[in-house]
């Protein structure tokens, strides 16, 4: 797997790799990746509170990304809700970008 240091430059192929899926995955299998790829950099970015570009500026998020495509493939679900166990390792990833939202009234 080559370097990937940005958010932005995971492929869809760098995900199969990630996988270990074979060479001649087919397009049914490209496009799954694909959906499991954007709704993961969604939910790090909503996680974060910063956009994908602002995301791009911590290289550890790669792997968060990565591990969220994994666990959604392996399960073949996506996360939504509250009640959704995440990988710990993606929680603390995360977690050390986070904005925070405090509200003043």
């Amino acid at each position: 797997m080559t370097t990937i240091t940005k958010v932005s430059q995971i492929t869809v192929a760098d995900v199969a790799e990630y996988l270990r899926l074979p060479d001649g995955y087919g397009q049914g299998e490209a496009s799954l990746l694909s959906n499991l790829l954007t709704v993961a950099k969604a939910y790090c970015s909503h996680y974060t509170g910063k956009t994908e570009t602002e995301l791009d500026a911590y290289p550890d998020v790669v792997i968060a990304v990565l591990i969220l495509v994994q666990d959604m493939y392996d399960n073949r679900v996506y996360y939504v809700g509250d009640d959704v166990d995440v990988n710990h390792t993606v929680t603390t990833i995360l977690g050390l970008h986070e904005v925070n939202l405090l509200c003043s009234e």
